[in-house]
């Protein structure tokens, strides 16, 4: 019964680190600006150049803190208007999913592995899954209307 071979180890409270990419974690509201201005408009310029672009984040409170409104009212930025507790239509949980998936079978040791994982995972993300997870938002939006806001297979 406790034969080596039928028992799996594990670990209770494996070490693990927040990622930010092109997102952010858990910030207040003057850090996410912060994060906007070194990050996120650098790579807006790069991506966008002068287009306009809408940008995308939920409801956590540094996104919807006044003076990240302005923030983005200061620098021409349109947000696009978040319905509140929407995970059905934020395409950035199918790109965390496809993260975890690739990291299911990693088994790093250190902290430092763990971001170089982590980090080697997001960057195998290709350009055809971002822009096919964006070209899915129509059917996201026809779905949690005919589900009634009620959850969708998204």
């Amino acid at each position: 019964r406790e034969m080596p071979k039928c028992l799996k180890s594990s670990v209770k409270y494996p070490q693990s680190v927040m990622v930010w990419g092109a997102m952010s974690a858990a910030v207040n509201a003057a850090s996410y600006q912060e994060i906007l201005e070194h990050f996120m408009l650098p790579s807006a310029e790069k991506l966008y150049g002068d287009e306009d672009f809408i940008f995308q984040h939920d409801l956590a409170p540094a996104h919807s803190a006044k003076t990240t409104g302005k923030w983005f009212t200061d620098h021409g930025i349109t947000v696009l208007n978040w319905p509140a507790n929407s995970p059905d239509l934020n395409p950035i949980e199918n790109l965390w999913d496809i993260v975890k998936r690739k990291l299911r079978d990693a088994r790093p040791n250190t902290l430092d592995e763990l971001k170089a994982t982590i980090e080697a995972s997001w960057a195998s993300i290709t350009p055809r899954q971002c822009h096919r997870l964006i070209a899915s938002m129509p059917r996201r939006i026809e779905a949690v209307i005919s589900a009634k806001g009620f959850p969708t297979k998204y």
